[in-house]
């Protein structure tokens, strides 16, 4: 055990501490910035190794020990380590964010201070269509020359809000009751405390290609700007294990098994049994999660029964 009269030094992240205050644009108008951060690789491996004592440690065995840590799901050392950042994000995308209910977070508040005067614009390639299997997601892109149309409508819009908003302003309305008919695009900013375990699922939730446009963005830069250069070990063991890893439940793990003995019409077989195909008029419908479990063989190059 360290001695109680030993001094332990600060774990710092010497690329993190080369990007503390530097602004990471985001969006059209967005950034992140590191404004202080606790710990790094080496205070996860710490905190795991307090409960059995120093053990035979070398550095070569930390990478292993943290990827040991979370293939396994060993979540509370990763605790150990915390960020701080400041964003600058639209509203609707906040609205999002904001659901990772385990951070400290402070916003900036529109009852005290005016309205930031800038909102997220849409280029002519960037309209998305609806979703025909996800109905919260998008599907296709828009041809640019209807984008071209809903841009200039955008921007007629922001303008005539922001005018309105201004205009209540200077006729003394008070700035929590002028701000009501602002639209979701404007920007708010945010500081966000949070720590690694939590930012780790904050990142494989809104890093995930079903995620929003706009708030992937922001995961994504997190994670290869930020965490990447913080946590180099625990971001490793990350995408080996987590984001890119493939999840098998148990029903999936038997339809595997059938697909890949070639045993196709057994597979198709169970899948009816499950609901996973039903027979239709208009021919065989696929359950969603009929159409996921094709996905995952398709990243295996296996072919699908169905």
């Amino acid at each position: 055990m360290t001695s109680q009269t030993e001094k332990l030094p600060r774990s710092v992240s010497a690329e993190l501490d080369a990007m503390l205050g530097a602004t990471i644009p985001v969006l059209d108008d967005g950034f992140i910035r590191v404004i202080d951060y606790m710990g790094n690789d080496s205070s996860i491996v710490q905190a795991a190794r307090v409960s059995y004592g120093a053990g035979t440690k070398q550095v070569s065995e930390d990478r292993g020990l943290i990827r040991y840590l979370l293939r396994h799901r060993h979540s509370t050392p990763f605790e150990m380590c915390e960020i701080k950042l400041h964003v600058r994000v639209p509203m609707d995308c906040w609205r999002q964010w904001i659901r990772h209910r385990t951070a400290s977070v402070n916003e900036y508040s529109t009852r005290y201070s005016v309205a930031i005067d800038a909102a997220r614009r849409t280029a002519d390639d960037e309209w998305r269509s609806q979703s025909e299997v996800n109905k919260q997601g998008s599907g296709n892109g828009i041809d640019p020359a209807t984008g071209a149309s809903l841009s200039t409508e955008e921007a007629e819009l922001h303008e005539r809000c922001q005018q309105v908003y201004r205009n209540r302003l200077e006729q003394g309305v008070a700035r929590e009751q002028a701000r009501k008919d602002l639209p979701l695009s404007t920007y708010t900013e945010a500081y966000w405390k949070i720590d690694l375990h939590n930012l780790l699922h904050f990142l494989a939730l809104r890093m995930d290609q079903h995620a929003q446009y706009e708030i992937r963005e922001y995961a994504r830069l997190i994670g290869e700007k930020v965490v990447s250069r913080w946590v180099p070990y625990t971001w490793e063991a990350f995408l080996d294990y987590r984001f890119n890893s493939l999840y098998l439940s148990e029903i999936e793990t038997r339809m595997l098994a059938l697909v890949a003995g070639g045993q196709v019409t057994e597979a198709k077989q169970l899948a009816f049994e499950i609901g996973w195909l039903q027979q239709e008029q208009a021919g065989i419908r696929l359950s969603r999660e009929a159409r996921e479990f094709k996905a995952k063989l398709e990243r295996l190059d296996l072919a699908s029964p169905w």
